[in-house]
């Protein structure tokens, strides 16, 4: 009897095959963008290594003190701002999002006197390239619709997300 006669062994045979030809072609695709990344990054001339030089990456929520937004405001607000930074860095820097998720995904909420310390602080983090997301309010619940509550800063080096919000208290 023909050892692939058997209807049980061929379908084990033909899925192991397909499962290294499948994984095969996934080695490829990811390993070739994480490259492209790589270099897009150092022909652009960033000084700033990927991994930063602490390898140390976060997150920083920056809430408007002067709202007086309650609890579950605050929440929902930074909550926005931390998934638009996501979606953000998803679509431009694959790699920093990656290093961002292997070091546990650290957020830190801090917060800020007022609207204007948020705009300097929006201002600094663009000029050192830094992701940022401002976060106006709908006006549904308790803040008068347009206002901004949170800026978020990163995910991104800590050492170069320190320089700019570093100064600040924790929320």
């Amino acid at each position: 009897m023909d050892y692939f006669s058997n209807p049980g062994t061929l379908s084990v045979a033909a899925g192991i095959a397909c499962g290294l030809l499948l994984g095969w072609g996934l080695r490829g695709r990811y390993s070739r963008s994480s490259n492209i990344t790589t270099l897009a990054l150092k022909e652009a001339g960033s000084d700033t290594s990927i991994m930063g030089e602490s390898g140390e990456f976060k997150m920083v929520l920056v809430v408007r003190n002067d709202l007086k937004m309650g609890k579950g405001k605050v929440a929902a607000q930074c909550s926005h701002a931390a998934v638009s930074a996501y979606k953000q860095l998803l679509k431009r820097n694959l790699e920093l999002l990656k290093q961002w998720e292997y070091c546990g995904q650290p957020k830190v909420v801090l917060k800020a006197p007022d609207e204007d310390t948020l705009i300097e602080l929006l201002t600094h983090a663009k000029q050192v390239g830094l992701t940022i997301s401002l976060i106006q309010d709908a006006g549904r619940t308790q803040i008068a619709p347009g206002s901004r509550t949170v800026l978020g800063v990163g995910p991104g080096p800590a050492e170069l997300i320190d320089k700019v919000t570093g100064h600040l208290k924790l929320y």
